[in-house]
């Protein structure tokens, strides 16, 4: 009797187990389905098992960050804002350090991220490569100044693509940096290149790439990253395109649906 009932229960966990996969699976279509007609041409997800499996890895990897600030992969852009107010719970000021450089004496992150910024900069330090940061957190007063100049520089429209409206920001998270000279140029530059190359080992993303301003809403900055953590990253390359913006938006449209 005592078999039986092991498995009766055993068939029942299995069908349980296939029902929420499969509710899953047509959660990902009906995510797909509510994205850019470019997303969906895009991001590639032959075995939807595997992609499940993937997003569950990636999904754990975010717990591990400070439970008491902002989800690690909040979707911040033209369309969604920060909390008003935002401020994250634990910044650390960036001081002069042997592991890279800082051009001002103002910045700040994330104390858990500068923890993984140590560790991308020791990994280019191995090849001789010195890494300079030139801009991190940016409160919402300070973003709004920062818009106000560019559009008395550049005009309105101009403005838009080049720099965010307060609220807008990645770097009112925290999570974000612009490395060196914080121009086209730096991509031709060693530590450019380094990073082009090497950022997502590490959890670095590439935030704003080349030919994506019709989905990111920005012009492509080689010199602005976001550290989003290694499993995210691996997954933003496998599935999306290595494109950051479909990776986040596909994200925020699991956590929201059920």
């Amino acid at each position: 009797m005592k078999k039986i009932l092991a498995i009766i229960l055993g068939m029942a966990a299995t069908t349980c187990s296939l029902f929420a996969q499969n509710k899953d699976i047509e959660k990902i279509d009906r995510i797909l389905s509510m994205m850019s007609e470019r997303a969906q041409k895009e991001i590639k997800i032959e075995n939807k098992e595997e992609f499940l499996s993937d997003l569950k890895t990636v999904l754990a990897e975010e717990k591990k960050y400070n439970p008491e600030d902002i989800d690690l992969y909040y979707l911040i852009d033209k369309k969604h804002y920060a909390v008003v107010g935002y401020i994250p719970k634990d910044l650390k000021p960036l001081v002069q350090n042997d592991v890279y450089g800082i051009s001002r004496n103002d910045l700040s992150l994330r104390t858990d991220v500068e923890k993984e910024l140590v560790k991308l900069c020791e990994a280019a330090n191995k090849e001789g490569i010195w890494i300079v940061v030139s801009s991190t957190y940016r409160s919402y007063d300070y973003q709004d100044k920062l818009f106000q100049k560019w559009v008395r520089i550049d005009g309105l429209e101009q403005a838009e693509r080049e720099s965010a409206r307060p609220g807008t920001s990645q770097h009112q998270l925290g999570t974000a940096i612009d490395f060196g000279s914080v121009t086209h140029d730096y991509i031709n530059t060693k530590p450019g290149k380094w990073l082009d190359e090497n950022a997502y080992k590490y959890g670095w993303s590439l935030s704003f790439p080349r030919g994506y301003e019709d989905i990111t809403g920005y012009m492509h900055e080689c010199w602005h990253y976001r550290f989003i953590g290694i499993p995210a990253c691996m997954m933003q390359k496998k599935y999306f395109n290595n494109v950051q913006q479909y990776l986040l938006e596909f994200i925020d449209f699991w956590k929201k649906i059920h």
